[in-house]
């Protein structure tokens, strides 16, 4: 039985392919060979253009924030602009929270 693939990123390259799982074995990109990021089975890229999204989407991968299914409903939510990851991290300073947890935090 094949393994299921999830997607890995290069940030500078904007680029995420799919790859079977494997903690043991570190990804690098075909185009740049920096290392590849596990972002989950449940992740969407955003265009190369969007410059914004990809902003976006290094701070919650540097964070520690993944796409992985939660059983039916996906990976929950994720902010999708700048402008959402500036409020919640002024909220994680404001409360203490943890920084990954102030991310996906479905309300603040």
């Amino acid at each position: 039985m094949a393994h299921a693939k999830t997607s890995y990123v290069c940030l500078p390259c904007r680029a995420s392919y799919k790859q079977p799982h494997d903690r043991e074995r570190p990804r690098t990109c075909p185009r740049c060979s920096e290392a590849l990021t596990h972002a989950g089975s449940a992740f969407a890229a955003p265009r190369r253009r969007d410059t914004a999204a990809w902003r976006t989407l290094a701070v919650l991968l540097n964070a520690g924030v993944g796409f992985h299914k939660d059983c039916c409903g996906g990976p929950g939510y994720r902010p999708r602009t700048p402008r959402e990851v500036r409020e919640r991290m002024a909220y994680a300073r404001r409360t203490g929270e943890p920084v990954a947890e102030a991310l996906v935090r479905r309300v603040i």
